[in-house]
C-alpha cells in the first residue's frame, strides 16, 4: 500500500510531471538495474558452486590417490606415500595440502596427527559412491577444506576400515572466487552498458514523432487553422492530437467572434462617441459667440446639454448591453469563468422585471400585465435569466405605441418542454422575412428602426444567446391579437 499510494502521487492528478524521455529511461533501467544485479549474484553463487565441486572433486581424487597406499603389512596397517607422490597432491600453487591416515584402531599411520577430526554431525556426501565427508575447519590458523574418505583394508589375518583425510587450504578457492567475482562484474556491467545504450537509443526514437509534433505545433503560424496531421505520431497518441485539434477549432471560433464582436463593437461606438464630441464643440462654440443675447445662450446651451445627455444615455445602454453580450459569451460571470447553475424561479424573477419596469410603462401609458400561476422553477442562472427577461420586456414597452399591452407570461409546459416563458406587446411586431435575422447583434428590423433610431441592436442578441446558454429555443411569432409580436422561450424539462 506505501509503494501504491507514493505511485499514486507520483503520477495522479496534480502530480508534476518531468521528461517522458527521463521517466522512460528510469522505469526501464531501474527495474533492468536490479534484475542484472541478482542475475549478477546467481551467476556469483553458480560459479562459487561450480568451483566448489570442481575442487572437491580434485580434493577427493588426492583422497583416492591416497587410498590406494593404504594396505595392511605384517598385521598392521601402514601407508606407502613417498614426498614425490604428495606433490600431486598440489591443485594450485596458492594451496597447500596436509594429510592423515588414520588406521583401524584409531592410530595415526602417517600425516599430520593433529589434523581436525571429522565433526561428528557431517553427513555423507551424496554426489559420490565412495564413502566421503566433506567439512570445514582451521588447521594452523588457516581455514581448509578437508575430505575424509573411509577406505575398507584387509588381508588374511585382519580386515577394517581406514580413514584417509586430505586437506586444502583456500586460497585457492578464494583466488579463483575473486576472479569469477571479477569476471561477472565486467561482464554484467558491459550488458549493462550495451542495454542501456540500446533502450536510450530505442527511447528516442521511439519519442521522435513527439518531436516533430512538436515542431509542427511551434512552426505553424498564428493565421494556420488546419488540423494538426495525426499520423505524424503514434496510435495511443492520435487521441491527443485529435483532442488538441478540436480544442484549436473551438479557440479559432472563439477568436473570430471576438474579433467580430470588436470589429462591431467599435464601429457601433464610434458613432454616438463622434456625436457627443460634436456636441460638446457646438456648446463651446456657443458660450464663445459674441454678442449674442445671454438668455438666448442659456436656451442653446439647455438644448445641447439635453441632447448630449441623451446620447450619454445611448451610449452608456449600448456599452452596458456589449459588456453583457461579452460575458454571456464567456459563460455568464463577470470573470469569464461558468457561473455555477441552480434553480431559478421564472415567476419570481419576471414579477421583478414587471417592478422595474413599472415606471417606464406608467409614462407611456402602457398596461404591463404578469401571468403566472406557478413557481415554475428552471436550472440555470438567475443573473442571466433576469437580463433576458429585462431586455425582452424593455424591446416590449420600448416598440409598442401609447396605450398598448404588454403581457409576460411563465407557464408550464407541456411534453420535453420544462417551463414557457412568454413576452407579448400589441407593437408594430416584426416582419416574419426579418425574425431570423433580428437575432445577429447589431442588426435592427426596419420597422423598429423608422421608430427608434437610437437602439443598439443587442436586445434580441443578448436573449438568443442566454437561452442557448440554459438549453432553451426561442421563436418569434404574431400576438395572439393578430397586433404585435409574441416572443416565447422553451426551456427544457429538468
Amino acid at each position: 500500500m506505501p509503494l501504491l499510494g507514493r505511485l499514486a502521487r507520483r503520477f495522479g492528478p496534480g502530480a508534476q510531471l518531468g521528461s517522458l524521455r527521463g521517466q522512460l529511461l528510469r522505469w526501464l533501467l531501474g527495474p533492468l538495474l536490479v534484475l542484472v544485479a541478482l542475475n549478477t549474484l546467481s551467476v556469483y553463487h553458480n560459479a562459487l558452486d561450480a568451483a566448489d565441486v570442481a575442487y572437491d572433486r580434485s580434493l577427493l581424487a588426492s583422497t583416492r590417490a591416497l587410498a590406494e597406499r593404504v594396505s595392511i603389512v605384517d598385521g598392521k596397517v601402514v601407508a606407502d606415500v613417498p614426498y614425490v607422490a604428495l606433490d600431486s597432491f598440489e591443485t594450485d600453487t596458492l594451496g597447500r595440502i596436509y594429510y592423515k591416515v588414520t588406521g583401524i584402531t584409531g592410530e595415526t599411520v602417517s600425516g599430520y596427527a593433529d589434523l581436525p577430526p571429522v565433526p561428528a554431525n557431517v553427513p555423507r556426501s551424496e554426489a559420490y559412491p565412495a564413502l566421503v565427508r566433506f567439512y570445514h575447519a582451521n588447521y594452523n590458523g588457516q581455514p581448509v577444506r578437508i575430505a575424509a574418505l573411509l577406505q575398507p583394508v584387509y588381508d588374511d589375518s585382519m580386515r577394517g576400515i581406514a580413514l584417509i583425510q586430505v586437506g586444502e587450504t583456500l586460497e585457492a578457492r578464494r583466488g579463483l572466487s575473486n576472479q569469477i567475482l571479477l569476471d561477472t562484474l565486467i561482464w554484467q556491467a558491459l550488458l549493462l552498458l550495451a542495454v542501456a545504450l540500446l533502450v536510450w537509443i530505442a527511447v528516442r526514437l521511439v519519442l521522435q514523432p513527439l518531436m516533430r509534433l512538436k515542431i509542427a505545433v511551434e512552426t505553424r503560424s498564428l493565421n494556420d487553422s488546419s488540423d494538426v496531421d495525426p499520423t505524424l505520431v503514434h496510435k495511443e497518441v492520435r487521441p491527443l492530437v485529435a483532442a488538441m485539434n478540436s480544442s484549436r477549432s473551438r479557440l479559432q471560433i472563439l477568436i473570430s467572434s471576438q474579433r467580430r464582436f470588436i470589429a462591431d463593437a467599435s464601429h457601433q461606438l464610434r458613432t454616438p462617441l463622434t456625436v457627443l464630441k460634436t456636441q460638446a464643440e457646438l456648446a463651446l462654440r456657443e458660450c464663445d459667440r459674441p454678442g449674442v443675447d445671454p438668455q438666448a445662450t442659456r436656451t442653446a446651451l439647455r438644448e445641447i446639454v439635453h441632447s448630449i445627455a441623451a446620447t450619454t444615455d445611448s451610449t452608456v445602454n449600448l456599452a452596458n448591453r456589449l459588456l453583457t453580450l461579452a460575458r454571456i459569451e464567456h459563460g455568464g460571470d463577470a470573470d469569464g469563468a461558468a457561473a455555477q447553475s441552480e434553480p431559478a424561479s421564472l415567476r419570481d424573477i419576471a414579477r421583478q422585471v414587471g417592478l422595474e419596469m413599472a415606471m417606464a410603462a406608467v409614462a407611456k401609458q402602457i398596461d404591463l400585465a404578469l401571468e403566472a400561476d406557478s413557481e415554475c422553477v428552471v436550472q440555470g442562472q438567475a443573473l442571466l435569466l433576469h437580463e433576458m427577461i429585462a431586455n425582452l420586456a424593455d424591446n416590449a414597452l420600448r416598440y409598442t405605441p401609447q396605450g398598448g399591452t404588454v403581457t409576460l407570461r411563465v407557464r408550464p409546459g407541456t411534453g420535453a418542454d420544462g417551463v414557457v416563458l412568454e413576452v407579448e406587446d400589441s407593437g408594430h411586431g416584426i416582419a416574419a422575412a426579418e425574425r431570423e435575422r433580428v437575432f445577429a447583434p447589431f442588426y435592427r428590423a426596419a420597422a423598429t428602426l423608422e421608430r427608434n433610431p437610437g437602439g443598439a441592436g443587442l436586445g434580441l442578441a443578448i436573449v438568443r444567446d442566454i437561452a442557448t446558454l440554459h438549453g432553451a429555443s426561442i421563436t418569434l411569432d404574431d400576438a395572439s391579437s393578430g397586433q404585435g409580436l409574441k416572443v416565447t422561450v422553451t426551456f427544457p424539462r429538468t
